[in-house]
């Protein structure tokens, strides 16, 4: 479903306060409160991942609160999304999805209102989320600068290693080791991307690394010169595909990008499979200016998201990607 295409005819009176709408395909709307204040709305919620209910909380309400921090805000409340079967699930099963849920967000000193529930055959949780941002803080996918620096703070590949583990081709073990990845807020990765002053930001989810970035390029109108061999991942995510592990997400994100993205010819089919491969709870990705990208990357580092590193240089459009060996 190209949702693109479905809200393409819809048109909106403006409204002089909607400071992000969804006209740039960005991580969440923001509106104006006052002269300096704007308030942050998202929602997202996800299928379960792995046997452990209350690890499946965590990781949906990190995924959920992540746009938040991607447009440079603070989550200050959230409503639960429980869609729930009407039998054949243990009640207690279904508290410690709420209970991790919980923990993020007081980890995120974010509040829980309520939530809504329906009933669905196939179980789904996660947050509609509310945050607060200062007007001159705000941070787009739209901004970036011909010159930045692009830094991505979380390894790739959770779309394909959770999809090998509902499939039984991966031990859960390996999910376990990734998981502490996926419960990682991004909120000192925000905290310091304002320090610097990034120009830009979008979070990696469900379009892929490609698929973002992607939106990122054609909403700036940049093109971007992707390093392949700086991007961070876990090693059995290329494993996974190597023996054959296939997401639908997948093939949809390299129809969404299309002939906008190039590849040297070095850069093997299981590694542009890779950076299609749709993500939960990924990290961020921030455009920043090149003198200041080091310095970023060195005290995200100091903060313990030491797997960030610089991918990708920012260039003038048309809105384009290369990916180089």
């Amino acid at each position: 479903m190209d949702l693109a295409e479905i809200v393409k005819d819809l048109k909106q009176k403006p409204h002089g306060s909607v400071i992000v709408g969804f006209d740039t395909s960005d991580d969440a709307g923001v509106f104006r409160l006052s002269d300096e204040v704007c308030i942050i709305q998202t929602a997202d919620f996800i299928t379960p991942i792995g046997s452990d209910p209350f690890l499946f909380g965590q990781i949906a309400a990190a995924n959920a609160l992540s746009d938040i921090y991607a447009m440079g805000g603070k989550p200050i409340s959230a409503i639960n999304l429980c869609c729930f079967p009407a039998k054949g699930i243990e009640k207690e099963y279904l508290t410690k999805i709420l209970k991790g849920g919980l923990d993020i967000l007081e980890k995120a000193r974010a509040v829980l209102l309520g939530g809504h529930t329906i009933k669905d055959e196939e179980l789904k949780y996660g947050l509609s989320v509310n945050g607060i941002v200062k007007l001159a803080e705000i941070k787009k996918n739209s901004t970036a600068q011909p010159g930045d620096k692009l830094i991505l703070t979380k390894p790739i590949g959770t779309g394909v290693i959770i999809h090998a583990v509902k499939q039984k081709v991966l031990d859960e073990t390996v999910l376990r080791k990734i998981a502490p990845y996926m419960i990682q807020l991004n909120d000192s990765a925000c905290s310091l991307m304002l320090k610097y002053e990034a120009n830009a930001c979008t979070d990696i989810s469900g379009f892929g690394l490609l698929g973002h970035l992607w939106e990122m390029a054609s909403a700036s109108g940049v093109g971007v010169k992707l390093k392949a061999d700086a991007i961070p991942h876990y090693p059995e995510s290329l494993e996974m595909i190597r023996k054959g592990v296939k997401i639908g997400m997948n093939s949809a994100n390299r129809s969404f990008v299309g002939d906008k993205v190039t590849f040297e010819k070095k850069i093997a089919e299981d590694f542009r499979a890779l950076i299609f491969d749709p993500q939960t709870s990924g990290g961020l990705l921030i455009s920043v200016s090149a003198n200041k990208a080091e310095k970023l990357l060195g005290n995200l580092h100091k903060e313990g998201i030491n797997q960030a590193r610089i991918i990708a240089e920012v260039t003038t459009g048309p809105p384009k990607i290369e990916v180089l060996a």
